[in-house]
């Protein structure tokens, strides 16, 4: 009796357990759209809030000539360069989302 109880759950039920959590595993380990999404709109706040902290340093820079930013500066090559590797990844990810 006990035969007919443990043979099915060794061959059917533990295998099943395994693949079960396993695509689990896999379907949690990807993004979502909604994370995207979400992502697609921090960058956009990124860069206003990028375009805005240029604009009080041109601000404060106009009015005091010692002033020198500490911060990454949006017109130095090498500071952009992982910038436009973004942009480029975000149109190729739109392009095939389309």
């Amino acid at each position: 009796m006990e035969e007919i109880i443990i043979l099915p759950m060794i061959f059917v039920g533990l295998p099943w357990l395994i693949l079960h959590y396993v695509t689990k595993w896999k379907t949690a380990a990807g993004i979502t759209t909604d994370d995207e999404a979400l992502l697609e709109e921090l960058y956009q706040l990124a860069r206003r809030l990028d375009e805005r902290m240029d604009t009080v340093e041109r601000l404060v820079s106009s009015d005091n000539p010692d002033f020198k930013t500490a911060r990454i500066m949006h017109d130095k090559e090498i500071d952009n360069t992982p910038l436009h590797e973004l942009e480029q990844l975000l149109a190729e990810k739109k392009g095939a989302r389309k």
